[in-house]
């Protein structure tokens, strides 16, 4: 028997749903490409509505968080102590206490690996789901680079207010002598860029001057300079030559539109807010900023990016524990993510919103499980680990408590259910009921997928 055309099997994978909507009569009319534009919009049933990507650049320690290992021999065993959660059998760090309270509100993917041992070219994997061409700390951003996961989102399943960014990244910039690829919309256009915010949320000051007009500009006379600035562009056919403007005017159009929404500028405001939740979230930059995830999310933002921290390791930066990992840990980075992770989740389900949000906490790798003793860093080290480590889901549709995949017995290598970051960044697509065969154009014109791995749906009911 013939094979079917592929445009006719391409009908045939329109939903039944579609068909016994349109009705019979309806269907007579439709002609063939009417039902494969059907087709094409035909996704998996989206489990979530939006995203909140907690990203940790330097790489946490699973051994010492969530994937602990009491009875693997000293020198790669944690200093800290498992303690208990309500999840029968399942226990995290001693130094993670609020987590553990609401733990078993998340799934664990424990066996989360590839083969890059750079931060650049890690982190670009873990903010774009694709590997990097090489690895390198060199890896510079191009436009021949993947986008990050927010800018695909802003592309194929944008907010439903135009008026509301599809895609928001705070508070940092990140970067490893350079900045760290896969922060922007790159071959995509700058239309899909991140509405980026730069200003500390902690400080007392924090506004946003993007949003905020000066007291004798009003938004007539805004929309006049607007109207001034397009007609110069028209008469020196600048659009018409530079994708870049393009991309520049379509941004100045929508923080106009913007502008003239107060509920876009009140979910900025988290003075709003009362002092004991702002407190609950800890007056850290960090917890501020989970808070003004929570506020955006609430406003219709579909995806945002939440960087811990600009640099990969010091006094203020993030996870890069290559000397003195227990004490960094216990005095500093679990500390002020016990009190904001949880105090979001917490936040989130208060308010009805955590079945519809996705939160997804990783960073771009894990920590070694021997601990380390060198010139360069000093005692109780752990190194990059890409090998093997764990990512966090909460809310969206999956099975609180569940856990996929598994570590072995020293956490060094995936024992069971090995997952790549492009599974990671397919579940995200999937779950937001975006098909991650689906593809883009890069600069060269060919179509890639957005994804090329496979989602991880045993974690969603």
């Amino acid at each position: 028997m013939a094979r079917a055309c592929p445009e006719f099997q391409a009908v045939l994978r329109v939903s039944r749903r579609r068909l016994l909507q349109a009705g019979s009569a309806g269907i007579v009319g439709l002609s063939l490409p009417t039902l494969l534009r059907a087709a094409e919009r035909s996704g998996p049933r989206a489990r979530a509505r939006h995203v909140i990507f907690l990203h940790q650049f330097g790489g946490p320690s699973h051994l010492d968080t969530f994937d602990m290992k009491p009875d693997a021999p000293s020198g790669i065993r944690s200093q800290f102590t498992p303690i208990a959660t309500p999840q029968p059998g399942l226990s995290v760090s001693e130094h993670l206490p609020r987590f553990a309270t609401v733990i078993d509100r998340f799934a664990q993917v424990r066996s989360v690996h590839h083969r890059m041992k750079n931060h650049n070219s890690a982190t670009y994997y873990s903010l774009t789901g694709h590997a990097p061409p090489l690895d390198d700390i060199r890896l510079r951003d191009t436009q021949e680079l993947y986008p990050a996961y927010g800018s695909t989102v802003a592309k194929f399943r944008p907010s439903d207010d135009p008026a509301i960014p599809s895609f928001v990244a705070f508070p940092h910039v990140l970067r490893d002598g350079s900045v760290t690829p896969g922060q922007h919309a790159s071959f995509l256009g700058k239309t899909f860029d991140p509405f980026f915010i730069g200003q500390d949320p902690k400080s007392p000051s924090f506004r946003l001057p993007e949003l905020s007009l000066p007291a004798a500009l009003s938004l007539d006379r805004l929309d006049d300079r607007r109207g001034l600035q397009r007609l110069i562009d028209r008469q020196t056919d600048l659009l018409a030559w530079s994708e870049t403007a393009q991309g520049i005017d379509a941004f100045y159009a929508r923080a106009l539109t913007m502008l003239s929404r107060p509920k876009v500028r009140q979910a900025f405001d988290l003075s709003a807010e009362p002092d004991r939740l702002r407190d609950d979230y800890g007056r850290t930059t960090y917890g501020q900023s989970c808070l003004l995830a929570r506020r955006l999310i609430e406003a219709g933002v579909r995806f945002v990016t939440v960087y811990y921290s600009q640099s990969i390791g010091g006094g203020n930066g993030g996870w890069d524990t290559h000397g003195d990992n227990f004490n960094q840990l216990k005095k500093r980075l679990l500390p002020i993510t016990d009190r904001a992770v949880p105090t979001l989740i917490q936040d989130l389900q208060a308010r009805g919103l955590l079945d519809e949000t996705l939160v997804v906490w990783m960073g771009e790798f894990g920590r070694s499980p021997k601990i380390t003793n060198t010139k360069q860093f000093g005692p109780d080290g752990r190194d990059h680990w890409p090998f093997c480590y764990t990512v966090l889901f909460a809310g969206g549709g999956i099975v609180p408590g569940a856990i996929f995949g598994s570590s072995d017995r020293i956490g060094a290598y995936p024992a069971t259910d090995p997952v790549t970051p492009d599974d990671i960044a397919a579940t995200m697509f999937w779950a937001l009921g975006i098909d991650p065969a689906t593809e883009f154009t890069d600069t060269l014109g060919r179509p890639l997928p957005i994804a090329a791995g496979k989602p991880v749906t045993a974690i969603f009911g």
